[in-house]
């Protein structure tokens, strides 16, 4: 199996301080928000990847009491390898109690011939925040996607509370029908926690015609979107977000 293996770190502190930053392989991390107490880095991309044989890890975490919002400088595209090998692209988020963590990285892009597994898991204390978009392109203008299945995982203080595999593209049953993307070609998630929602639980909803708000148990929701671009997409969960009083 060729390709690279890589993974990368952010940890964030109380004080506004990132006692680790650490990029690796295709991921250069930068901080781009130097003062206040939130910490901001962005993961700009050095090589491109993930292509097909890759193995990318990038962890974050927020310490108790820090707040850490993470953002991307473009679009992640996953790409064939020579070998026909698939990729993989697992992160993992951690966030400690009263600490906050914004995750708003730009969409990925499945293009075509391309296959890549991506695995999200969250950790998340009772007392902290989170803010967790995802977004998935699938083909780039004019041609098919390739083959992307994505899990991700939450666990407030312990407890599961979402635990969601989905899959798109040649070989997957179904993918583009009715019951799932109806034909759009944009699908993606916003994930929010708040111990707020604890005394007062957002209220389902329905956005836009192909956007729902969904409760879930231990303070968070979940707000899931298909669209026909990229566009389309940010508008749906950005008014998802509003919905659930989410404030940038």
């Amino acid at each position: 199996m060729t390709g690279v293996t890589a993974h990368a770190r952010v940890t964030a502190a109380p004080d506004g301080s990132l006692p680790l930053l650490r990029g690796d392989g295709p991921f250069a991390l930068r901080r781009t928000r130097a003062a206040g107490p939130w910490s901001q880095v962005t993961v700009v991309g050095a090589m491109s990847a993930p292509l097909g044989g890759d193995r990318l890890r990038l962890t974050a975490e927020a310490l108790p009491g820090a707040a850490l919002r993470v953002t991307s400088a473009a679009a992640t595209i996953a790409l064939p390898g020579r070998d026909g090998d698939g990729a993989t692209y697992d992160t993992a988020l951690t966030v400690g109690a009263d600490a906050s963590l914004w995750w708003l990285p730009e969409p990925v892009v499945s293009a075509a011939r391309s296959d890549l597994r991506m695995t999200t898991r969250v950790d998340v204390a009772d007392t902290a925040r989170l803010v967790y978009r995802e977004e998935q392109i699938l083909g780039r203008a004019g041609e098919e996607p390739g083959r992307l299945v994505a899990r991700l995982v939450l666990r407030i203080g312990g407890v599961v509370a979402l635990d969601q595999e989905l899959a798109y593209g040649p070989g997957v049953p179904g993918y583009d029908g009715g019951a799932v993307l109806g034909g759009h070609r944009a699908v993606g998630q916003l994930l929010v926690a708040d111990p707020a929602f604890a005394d007062k639980p957002p209220e389902a909803a329905l956005l836009g015609g192909t956007a729902v708000v969904t409760p879930l148990a231990a303070s968070a929701a979940l707000v899931t979107a298909v669209a026909a671009d990229g566009l389309a997409l940010r508008r749906l969960l950005t008014a998802g977000a509003e919905h659930l009083g989410v404030v940038a």
